[in-house]
């Protein structure tokens, strides 16, 4: 490998990292859209006030799927019960929980056609957001390569290798949101 070829293996390597980046920001917002089923991860942006600090909620209470359509919270703490209730009821999720004793039930409300709609279309903002930013990586890396071939550290040859190994990578990850999009929108459809 030449030095050329090395710098520009170093810029698509940072250019891959920052695009699985974003993919993985878009998993982890597609897990705070609700698809009327119950999972764990729709809490994992729920925060409890404990002894005068945020914590997350999985911090002081077990989270668990009782069945398709209800969660159950158990708090380690008897006194922090109310607190964790407050805290679902507060986090605008759409979820009313229900305490019995030291557990929390939370049933997941059906979804009508209208708050399905409202989903797919926060579904794909999320997917639009994350291709603006594999593009903005692809951005980055190709301007990092017109910089060396303009100081002459690569020859015209590698820059364009070097670009179409970007648009390549760009156009592989964009086909990962496209994936992960259709498999959201499948969730959010089935009744």
């Amino acid at each position: 490998m030449t030095e050329g070829e090395i710098v520009i293996d170093d810029i698509k390597k940072d250019a891959e990292t920052r695009m699985k980046k974003s993919l993985d920001a878009l998993h982890h917002n597609f897990n705070k859209i609700r698809t009327g089923r119950a999972h764990s991860s729709i809490l994992d942006s729920v925060t409890v006030d404990y002894y005068g600090g945020q914590v997350p909620i999985n911090q002081v209470a077990s989270i668990n799927v009782e069945d398709a359509r209800t969660l159950t919270v158990v708090p380690w703490e008897q006194q922090m019960v109310p607190k964790v209730e407050k805290a679902i009821m507060t986090a605008e999720l759409g979820l009313n929980p229900a305490s019995a004793g030291n557990v929390i039930r939370v049933p997941m409300p059906m979804l009508t056609e209208e708050t399905r709609k409202g989903y797919i279309k926060q579904a794909r903002q999320e997917a639009e957001n994350a291709r603006v930013a594999v593009r903005n990586v692809r951005r980055d890396a190709n301007n990092d390569i017109k910089a060396l071939l303009k100081d002459k550290d690569i020859t015209e040859d590698e820059a364009r290798q070097g670009e179409d190994a970007i648009q390549k990578l760009t156009d592989r990850i964009v086909a990962e949101i496209d994936k992960a999009l259709e498999s959201k929108e499948h969730d959010l459809m089935q009744v």
